[in-house]
C-alpha cells in the first residue's frame, strides 16, 4: 500500500470499482489541449469507456488559441478547483468561471477558451470518455 487512503484489498474489489489517489497518479502533457496537463482518475476504464474523468491544470506561462469548437458527446460538466477561465460560449457569451463555479456544456453547443490563470485546476467529467473535438465557425 503506498498511503492510508489505498485500499486495503485490491484483488477482491468488485469489477468497476476505480480509486485514484493523487501520490499514485501523474499528470500527462498529451491530451486535447496543448496548454493543459491531464489527470486520468480511472472513470474510463472502470466504466468500459461509457463516462471519463480528468483533473485538468493549465501548464504555466501557456496560454489558449481561443479557437470555436464543439465536441461529439452526451455530456459534459467542468467544476473549477484553483484559479479561474473563461469561456465563450454559443447563445450565452462570456462566463466567468472561478473555484466552485460549475458548467455544464449540452453536446454540440460551440464554445472556445479565451484565457486562464497560470494555476487553474479544474475536474471535467463527460461521456462518453472518447469523443470527438471539430473546430468549427464563430456563431
Amino acid at each position: 500500500m503506498k498511503n492510508d487512503a489505498a485500499t486495503e484489498s485490491e484483488d477482491t474489489a468488485p469489477a468497476g470499482f476505480s480509486v485514484r489517489h493523487l501520490d499514485e497518479d501523474t499528470f500527462e502533457s498529451e491530451g486535447l489541449r496543448a496548454f493543459f496537463e491531464y489527470r486520468d482518475l480511472g472513470i474510463k476504464q472502470a466504466t468500459g469507456g461509457r463516462f471519463g474523468a480528468h483533473v485538468i491544470r493549465a501548464k504555466a506561462g501557456m496560454g489558449s488559441q481561443a479557437q470555436w469548437h464543439q465536441h461529439g458527446l452526451d455530456f459534459q460538466m467542468v467544476y473549477v478547483l484553483r484559479g479561474w477561465v473563461v469561456f465563450e460560449y454559443e447563445g450565452v457569451g462570456k462566463v466567468r468561471l472561478v473555484p466552485g463555479s460549475c458548467v455544464h456544456q449540452p453536446p454540440g453547443i460551440r464554445h472556445r477558451e479565451l484565457e486562464h490563470s497560470d494555476d487553474l485546476e479544474l475536474i471535467e467529467i463527460t461521456a462518453p470518455a472518447e469523443f470527438s473535438s471539430d473546430d468549427c465557425k464563430a456563431p
